[in-house]
């Protein structure tokens, strides 16, 4: 699988933020919203009918880590149920 550009950009800021930027209130407040929604999606690891061997809780549509993944300001989710809250 073939990363872009972008999604390196992508990745580098979900890390960034979720390890960095912690404290960050508005980083904080989107994060659980969209944790939220992950947590209770069919496609979250945690509820997936065919199990992965990775401990993380992630996306199995993208395989996003879903802690990063929902930190990430300029990302999306990939089954369109929460939007980039910042431009790409």
């Amino acid at each position: 699988m073939k990363i872009s550009k972008l999604q390196l950009k992508q990745i580098w800021e979900g890390w960034t933020n979720l390890l960095f930027r912690f404290k960050n209130i508005r980083i904080n407040r989107i994060k659980k919203r969209r944790l939220d929604i992950c947590r209770n999606c069919k496609y979250h690891s945690s509820n997936a009918k065919i199990k992965t061997i990775r401990i993380d809780g992630h996306c199995t549509v993208c395989g996003c880590n879903d802690a990063a993944k929902t930190s990430c300001l300029t990302c999306e989710c990939p089954m369109g149920k929460w939007k980039a809250e910042n431009e790409k």
